[in-house]
């Protein structure tokens, strides 16, 4: 992003936001001269220390709009090495070092400030920042997770007792006033700098943009239209997409501060070729569908390294479960270590190993014919989301969602080979190896990207 334009022989004021694809998450640094101020860094500190570098600037703030789901931050390891401060609401219950910064309460970068606005809904701990310029002129606000760019941030991830036990109708009318009170009473041309971008958890139908201004959202975006607040409740409850099992490990993990991120990479074991592998210890196998289909190690599952691997990790595998991980190469296994980290699962990796020469187990062939002309030959499951399953690609499909496979795959019948889709081809693979090492003895395949022609 270019830098906002300054007044007068004030230095410019630079907004820089990081993007990681994978996670659909968007970091900031707000720099203002030699100063930089970062709100809700990434696992990886690195870029920006880098950025910081770039500009011969110093960080002196970190800010956590809220303990995240979804992502595990490096606020806590950029504190300890730069000496920069933590700001985070008093609601959030943090045990690490910080100051509090809730409604009325400033931070000078530079020139600017930046100002706390409690924004609870998606969390009751939920704050926003606004950026004022030189004159005292809101240019920009970052949002966090409450207001996205064509969405909302979804309010039902903290109703476990161990995350707070809020009711999600509770927090949904949180948010109705959050918005209506705080962010919609902004000047129209506010920047928007949400944490979450298209495919985010966090919420259901963001939009392929990556920042807004306040003007396009009260347009465009169907949460700040005018309605009720039991209106606006119910349109928000609807329809939300699942939530990974790692997500109140990640808020837990982000309320103590992680480890620093190298230091947990590094710590992770590496197996030397043929090391036995401990009973009842699951192996993901992070290679291509089609290599697993040749050969893989018997029980092992598929889950594919790719642009959402660290996300179905968190879906099919729990926060409290050992894992192996095994790769074709050292390069592919570090780079899958590095997404567990990102969720906070580096600790669950029991070891890694590469792909040894000889694996005996393959999976079999889908006749894509057969399955055209006689579906009602096969068990049919869609591990499709519920949402998509309602438009359905075979009448009578088992719909049982990816993320609660392994603990449903007993509802399978297996007086016929079993089938399994979803939406590309990328879930079945991870699916089908799920059922396969669930159900010894029955012949399970793997639609995969022939779902297309249905």
């Amino acid at each position: 992003m270019p830098p906002l334009p300054s007044s007068g022989a004030a230095p410019a004021v630079q907004i820089q936001q990081f993007y990681d694809k994978g996670l659909a998450h968007a970091s900031y640094a707000v720099r203002s001269g030699r100063q930089v101020a970062l709100i809700d860094p990434g696992r990886d500190p690195q870029p920006y220390y880098d950025f910081a570098d770039e500009h011969e600037a110093t960080i002196i703030a970190v800010i956590e709009t809220h303990p995240h789901a979804d992502f595990i931050s490096s606020h806590l390891e950029i504190a300890e090495e730069t000496g920069a401060a933590i700001y985070c609401s008093k609601l959030l219950g943090a045990q690490y070092p910080h100051r509090n910064f809730d409604d009325g309460d400033r931070l000078k970068v530079g020139t600017v400030e930046l100002h706390a606005l409690n924004t609870p809904g998606h969390s009751p701990d939920s704050i926003s920042v606004l950026l004022l310029d030189d004159l005292a002129q809101t240019r920009a606000v970052f949002t966090g997770d409450t207001l996205f760019v064509g969405d909302v941030g979804r309010p039902d991830l903290r109703e476990d007792a161990a995350v707070g036990g809020h009711t999600r109708e509770g927090l949904a009318a949180q948010l109705y006033h959050s918005t209506r009170r705080k962010l919609m009473t902004l000047p129209g041309a506010t920047r928007v700098y949400p944490a979450h971008g298209p495919g985010s958890l966090c919420g259901k139908t963001t939009s392929p943009d990556l920042d807004s201004t306040i003007a396009k959202e009260l347009a465009t975006n169907y949460a700040l239209q005018p309605m009720s607040e039991p209106e606006f409740v119910r349109a928000l409850l609807a329809d939300q997409p699942f939530a990974p099992k790692y997500f109140g490990h990640g808020v837990r993990l982000n309320k103590l501060g992680a480890k620093g991120y190298e230091d947990s990479v590094r710590a992770v074991p590496h197996l030397a070729p043929g090391a036995a592998l401990a009973p009842g210890v699951l192996l993901i196998d992070t290679r291509p569908a089609a290599q697993f289909r040749a050969g893989h190690l018997a029980g092992s599952l598929n889950l594919q390294d790719g642009g959402k691997f660290e996300t179905w990790l968190g879906s099919v595998v729990g926060p409290q479960e050992p894992f192996y991980l095994l790769a074709d190469s050292k390069i592919a296994l570090d780079a899958v270590v590095r997404k567990a980290a990102k969720i906070g699962y580096e600790g669950n990796i029991k070891g890694t190993l590469l792909a040894p020469a000889a694996l005996p187990a393959t999976a079999p062939e889908v006749d894509v014919a057969a399955v055209r002309q006689h579906p009602d030959r096969f068990t049919i499951v869609d591990i499709r989301n519920y949402a998509e399953a309602k438009t359905p690609v075979f009448p009578n499909a088992l719909n049982i969602p990816l993320p609660e496979l392994r603990e449903r795959a007993h509802e399978v019948p297996t007086d016929k080979p079993v089938l399994v889709h979803c939406a590309g081809g990328y879930r079945s693979a991870a699916g089908a190896s799920i059922l396969a090492a669930a159900l010894p003895g029955v012949e399970v395949l793997d639609l995969g990207e022939a779902v297309e022609g249905f």
